[in-house]
């Protein structure tokens, strides 16, 4: 690919330009390139990206799951409430921080963006990748219907068998021992 251009999906035998990554339903094949430039150009971008993201927190799943969740009605209490009580300070107790609360609102407000347009380059990305599987697996599977007709004139039927493994299917009882 030339330096300067945008990856191309080559889909149904047409090429489909894809500024944004759209890519048509069915399963067609898709050709994604990338040239050396931009792989270190993208690598360069994320490396910055965790550099500058270095404070975000992270946590196993069992300690996430026993946390308060703030969903929308929540949040919308929660922002009524710090105001009620930036407005009568009188009522606030001295070791209430409501700046440290205030200070959480704006980096919750600075926050959601970002992971709204991380969000939609993960999906695009997982989506891609996705794809790029399907096509693999498709081509593969034509590949093994090649072989397992041609492949015994060739001197291929030991690999074909091999290849055909992944096939195979366990019987029940033998499922039952492997549990």
């Amino acid at each position: 690919m030339p330096s300067g251009t945008r990856p191309t999906a080559v889909v149904a035998g047409g090429r489909i330009p894809t500024p944004r990554g759209e890519v048509p339903m069915s399963q067609a094949t898709l050709s994604l390139t990338f040239t050396d430039a931009q792989a270190a150009a993208i690598d360069a971008a994320l490396t910055e990206l965790e550099n500058q993201f270095a404070a975000l927190v992270g946590m196993p799943a069992d300690k996430r799951r026993k946390l308060m969740k703030m969903g929308d009605k929540s949040e919308a209490f929660c922002r009524q409430t710090l105001s009620l009580l930036e407005q009568n300070p009188l009522m606030v107790p001295r070791g209430m921080a409501l700046t440290d609360v205030r200070q959480s609102f704006d980096a919750l407000d600075w926050l959601r963006p970002r992971v709204q347009r991380l969000q939609r380059l993960g999906e695009r990305l997982d989506n891609t990748n996705t794809v790029v599987g399907a096509d693999i697996m498709k081509a593969s599977l034509q590949g093994y219907a090649l072989l397992k007709v041609s492949g015994r004139n060739q001197g291929l039927e030991g690999l074909r068998e091999t290849l055909g493994a992944r096939f195979a299917r366990r019987s029940k009882s033998a499922g039952a021992k492997a549990a």
